[in-house]
């Protein structure tokens, strides 16, 4: 299992409660995560009823079995800041630049040099080792742009090594663009079962792929029961109102007479049957052209209550059965 797991997915699709689910996941039997968010939305302490999360790591979650769940809302500021400081032991001249601005102009005028240095923070927590040379973390999770943006945010530091081609911007930028690039790393692709998501899901998996980056697995988030059969699916739009009515009588809601309760409840019914077949019909065409992409694939149940921190426990344990945490 890569160290570093990079989660994103079309808006909507719930990227970053299933980011949180498989931090969870992942920090069993004593295991350590950091949970990483990057686009200042602070979704993460939403998810798990939390105050707005600081620009450092801070324990959000124990997982069964001992393990914690660290979260981490890294700022682009803050982390220029700390890159001065590493590089060009600027100290508190740092911190004068910010007051004066220059730190929000560079990030502003340069929004490359943004997403490096979120990649970039995230990459050094991957590699982080405590003082018996341990890694401070099992697994770190990035819950990560949008698919449109994932593969020009996580490649951007291989423009910028090839920009600058000397120095420490451009040896950072070549040690993160290792950590990205390997085996240590895997990008997870978060849909729904329906056209926009699937196909946006598959041309991310190209672009991913074109750019040299190491694909992980798909995710199939918020799938309904079937409640119908394949018999009841494949006549449920077709004409059975008599039978239906029949049926509703039989169980004591009234008549078969016309206008009586039975026969009002005939046409909902029936409209509601067809539109389960059809729903039925459109995922099953969806998981079609996801096979095709020739990755592992995972299905994530739709939870009616809505996902909060018991629902994120509930959703960590499907994964875990499912083996997407091994």
């Amino acid at each position: 299992m890569s160290r570093l797991q990079v989660v994103s997915g079309k808006g909507g699709t719930g990227k970053t409660t299933v980011a949180a689910a498989l931090a969870l996941a992942l920090a069993r039997e004593g295991r350590r995560t950091l949970l990483v968010e990057v686009e200042g939305r602070q979704g993460l302490a939403q998810l798990f009823g939390a105050e707005a999360l600081p620009y450092e790591e801070r324990k959000i979650a124990v997982a069964p079995g001992g393990g914690e769940v660290f979260a981490l809302a890294i700022d682009a500021e803050r982390a220029l800041l700390d890159y001065l400081q590493m590089f060009y032991k600027l100290g508190s001249a740092g911190r004068a630049l910010k007051k004066l601005g220059a730190i929000d102009f560079a990030t502003t005028i340069a929004p490359g040099l943004r997403d490096v240095l979120l990649t970039g923070k995230a990459c050094e927590a991957v590699r982080r080792k405590d003082k018996a040379g341990r890694y401070v973390y099992d697994h770190v999770i990035m819950d990560a742009p949008p698919t449109g943006r994932i593969t020009r945010f996580l490649n951007v530091n291989d423009e910028v090594a090839g920009l600058a081609r000397f120095g420490p911007i451009h040896h950072q930028a070549q040690a993160v663009m290792k950590v990205l690039k390997s085996p240590e790393t895997a990008v997870h692709l978060v849909t729904l079962l329906e056209e926009m998501p699937v196909q946006e899901t598959a041309d991310g998996i190209e672009e991913l792929r074109g750019a040299g980056l190491p694909v992980g697995r798909v995710v199939v988030n918020m799938v309904r029961p079937h409640h119908l059969d394949e018999d009841t699916l494949r006549t449920a739009a077709e004409d059975h109102r008599a039978g239906v009515a029949k049926a509703l009588s039989r169980a004591g809601l009234g008549g078969a007479r016309r206008g009586g309760v039975a026969e009002r409840l005939v046409e909902p019914l029936l409209a509601q049957a067809a539109e389960h077949a059809g729903r039925v019909e459109l995922e099953r065409a969806q998981r079609a052209v996801l096979a095709g992409l020739d990755l592992p694939t995972y299905e994530l149940p739709l939870l009616g209550a809505g996902v909060d921190v018991a629902g994120l426990y509930e959703l960590a344990k499907e994964l875990r059965k499912q083996s997407v945490a091994e």
